[in-house]
C-alpha cells in the first residue's frame, strides 16, 4: 500500500542524506521526496511517498523517529487528507496541434505558461490520477518532456504536523 509520510526535520546539512541512507540501508524504496523550509527557518517539511505493508511502514516510521534530525512525523494516509502534485509538461504545438492541445489544457484546468513556435509548456496541479489522465489524453507523439514533483499532502481537520 502507498503511504505519504510528512516529516518535520531540522533544516541542517546532511539531514536529507540521513533519511535517504536509512531507506537504502534497509532496502526500502522512496517513490517521491519533496523537501522545503517551513515558516520556521530552522525546520524543513519533508513529504516522502513509499509503499509497503503496514508492518514495513510501521518499521520505517520507527526508524525515522530514531534519527536525531527528525522532530515529528505523521503518516497522513492514515486519515482524511488532501494531496496534490504539480507537473510541467512540454508538448509539441505546431500550427496543426495548437487548438487541440489548448482545449485539453482547458478541460484539465491547466495553464500554458510558455509558448514557442513549436511547443507549449503546460503547468498542471491535481491528484496523480488527474495528471496521468492528461498525459494519456495528449497523443504520445506530442509529448516532449514531463517533470513531476510527486505528491505533497496535508491532513484534513484538526490533525496536523505541528510542534
Amino acid at each position: 500500500m502507498r503511504h505519504i509520510i510528512s516529516i518535520l526535520i531540522e533544516n541542517e546539512a546532511g539531514a536529507l542524506s540521513r533519511v535517504a541512507g536509512l531507506f537504502s540501508a534497509r532496502g526500502y524504496n522512496i517513490e517521491s521526496l519533496t523537501v522545503a523550509p517551513t515558516e520556521d527557518v530552522s525546520l524543513s517539511r519533508m513529504t516522502l511517498v513509499t509503499s509497503g505493508s503496514e508492518q514495513i511502514v510501521e518499521q520505517i516510521t520507527k526508524q525515522l523517529n530514531k534519527l536525531i534530525d527528525v522532530i515529528k512525523l505523521l503518516d497522513i494516509t492514515e486519515g482524511a487528507h488532501i494531496e496534490r502534485e504539480m507537473m510541467l509538461i512540454k508538448v509539441k504545438a505546431d500550427r496543426g496541434h495548437r487548438d487541440e492541445v489548448s482545449r485539453l489544457v482547458d478541460i484539465f484546468r491547466g495553464r500554458i505558461i510558455d509558448v514557442t513556435d513549436v511547443s507549449f509548456i503546460v503547468e498542471m496541479t491535481g491528484s496523480p490520477s488527474k495528471l496521468d489522465a492528461f498525459i494519456n489524453a495528449v497523443h504520445e507523439d506530442l509529448v516532449v518532456e514531463v517533470v513531476r514533483t510527486g505528491p505533497c499532502g496535508i491532513a484534513r481537520g484538526s490533525k496536523g504536523l505541528t510542534l
